[in-house]
């Protein structure tokens, strides 16, 4: 089938079947432009939870899709592909157990840490985070939840991405440290899951120092999952949905070069915006969903043969749903 054909059968068969499309900002166009609900993974999680019908296909990653499935057990959640985020993957519940007892043999005890765990992370880690008082947290939202989170007295364990977790200390002004790269530990207000998001390891100084040469009254944005040597030297620091909100409130001539997924930024102006990168930073997981897969998961729908539905354990829902709950308390 045209691309045409596979566009006009979707809508055929998701009208027909009482489907709603859901898709992440970084989601490739053809993908993104047949969906009815649109935005960042918590955003989308939950417009999704407060949806009528029967079904829903995420165009994201795993860990979004459990998402819905934590908020909303009852609801059938699908996805065209069940792809992986990177930095979520790099966080299970043994390295999280690993973790945990790394900070012990430091003279931390389990009963002194708090941790938060940032929305890129499997529902299994969501629960054991849940299990120690702890909750979850987004770009958006980071700093209100760990300024709360301190209120316990407690050190904070964020994980899985440095990267956040360093800015956020920064930004607060405290100290942090990295699980794994640095020796005391114990000295820090943020101890840090070595973990990160390859798209935004692609961002470097010399990559802001560039532009600022190229065009001199240039903006620098970019997302708060870059190396804090590159937010440190951005104009605007912000989430996806923040990002989206800044470049909207500059005058059409102003140039901007944004640190963030490719997809997103090719989406958020026609001129003056440029990508912060010699590669293109481009989210391979997110971009393995294609029209195609889209029609064949609408396609088992409607002939009730339904693959890639996301279950997640009733132990798993309790506690991953309070670490969620938690934090939508908060922000």
């Amino acid at each position: 089938m045209t691309n045409e054909q596979l566009r006009s059968e979707i809508l055929r068969l998701k009208e027909k079947n009482g489907v709603t499309i859901v898709a992440h900002f970084y989601q490739r166009d053809e993908v993104f432009e047949m969906a009815d609900i649109t935005g960042d993974s918590l955003e989308l999680a939950k417009r999704a939870v407060d949806d009528a019908n029967p079904y829903l296909i995420f165009c994201g990653v795993g860990f979004m899709g459990q998402s819905v499935k934590l908020l909303s057990p009852a609801k059938r959640v699908f996805m065209p592909r069940i792809a992986c985020c990177a930095m979520a993957r790099m966080i299970d519940t043994s390295y999280y157990t690993e973790s945990i007892a790394a900070m012990e043999k430091r003279g931390i005890q389990k009963e002194n840490i708090l941790p938060v765990t940032y929305i890129n992370s499997s529902a299994e880690v969501k629960a054991e985070v849940a299990k120690m008082g702890g909750l979850v947290c987004t770009s958006a939202n980071a700093k209100i939840i760990i300024e709360n989170a301190l209120k316990a007295g407690k050190k904070i364990f964020f994980l899985p991405d440095r990267c956040l977790g360093q800015n956020i200390a920064i930004d607060m002004g405290l100290k942090s440290a990295v699980i794994g790269q640095d020796e005391k530990l114990e000295e820090a207000d943020i101890i840090c899951y070595d973990g990160f998001c390859s798209v935004h390891q692609l961002f470097t100084p010399e990559d802001v120092d560039f532009y600022r040469e190229k065009y001199p009254d240039i903006k620098v944005i970019v997302h708060p999952e870059c190396d804090p040597k590159v937010c440190a030297k951005a104009d605007f620091v912000g989430s996806t949905s923040q990002i989206i909100k800044y470049i909207a409130t500059l005058d059409p001539e102003q140039k901007a070069v944004v640190g963030t997924e490719f997809n997103l930024v090719n989406r958020l102006r026609e001129k003056n915006t440029y990508v912060l990168s010699a590669t293109k930073p481009e989210c391979t997981t997110m971009n393995e969903t294609t029209l195609e897969h889209l029609h064949a998961i609408l396609k088992s729908i409607d002939e009730g043969t339904f693959f890639n539905e996301i279950h997640v354990d009733d132990e798993t829902i309790k506690w991953g749903s309070e670490a969620l709950r938690r934090m939508m308390a908060l922000s």
